[in-house]
């Protein structure tokens, strides 16, 4: 089953957006799942 999460903001806060995305997504990969980013 697919999930997604989304991680909003402003123009400015892209590079906080950016490592939010890229920590959760190790996160959930050293639990076994598969992510995707687009």
């Amino acid at each position: 089953m697919t999930k997604h999460i989304f991680v909003t903001g402003g123009v400015v806060s892209s590079l906080g957006k950016g490592l939010t995305s890229a920590s959760i997504g190790l996160l959930l990969e050293r639990r076994g799942l598969r992510v995707r980013m687009q």
